[in-house]
């Protein structure tokens, strides 16, 4: 993780009890902030291959979208607890960056094409929303490589991604088939598809947000 602790995405759950006890104990016990990063992309692989299987392996699938839903919720939590885990222990480092970004461009596309493989996806769909999402973190980094903070802002950060990755997954778990596709416009949606075309079209529309609080902090303007 980076040693500037408060140029950070905000994460409500950050403050939660349990979760600063899960941090200070892990801390304590030795665990690696690096170590907790890679763990997490672990999740988001195991997240991607999980809704791929959905159409390869249909004889499990509804066990098959619980699997992505809680690994994509385990991979957000090994994501806020490595920098807190860093700061705890006082091992927070430059190379702790590149755990802390390169992990997670990883998971994003594992899930993000995992999605698009999946029952009722999409998979251009899911290849495009990856790309897009990637391009969130991209104008990010480049915005902070330029002198300017962090840019988190949405509609379609990483946490609104995951959430409704996480949403849709449960919902087809749980969901009669005949409930998980919709027409519209005189064609067939399958609601994983529909995600992605919300996840698609937020994150280029918050690539666009991103790059105009960027530049106006470059120029000493108001975001």
């Amino acid at each position: 993780m980076s040693d500037a602790p408060l140029d950070r995405r905000p994460i409500a759950a950050r403050d939660l009890k349990i979760v600063k006890a899960t941090a200070s104990w892990m801390a304590r016990k030795g665990f690696s902030a690096n170590g907790i990063s890679t763990a997490g992309m672990v999740c988001g692989l195991v997240a991607g291959t999980a809704l791929f299987l959905t159409t390869r392996v249909p004889e499990f699938t509804r066990v098959e979208w619980i699997v992505g839903a809680l690994f994509i919720q385990l991979r957000l939590l090994a994501n806020m607890l490595d920098g807190m885990v860093a700061i705890e222990s006082g091992t927070a480092s430059k190379v702790g960056e590149l755990f802390n970004e390169v992990p997670d461009r990883v998971s994003d596309s594992a899930i993000l094409i995992g999605l698009g493989y999946a029952a009722g996806g999409d998979v251009l769909l899911g290849f495009c929303a990856a790309l897009a999402a990637m391009m969130t973190a991209y104008v990010r980094a480049v915005g902070k490589g330029a002198g300017a903070p962090n840019e988190f802002c949405g509609p379609m950060a990483k946490q609104q991604r995951m959430f409704l990755a996480t949403i849709v997954s449960l919902f087809c778990a749980a969901a009669p088939v005949a409930w998980q596709s919709f027409a519209l416009g005189g064609r067939t949606f399958g609601v994983p598809q529909a995600a992605l075309i919300v996840i698609f079209a937020g994150s280029v529309f918050t690539v666009l947000r991103r790059l105009s609080k960027i530049g106006a902090r470059l120029r000493g303007g108001t975001p």
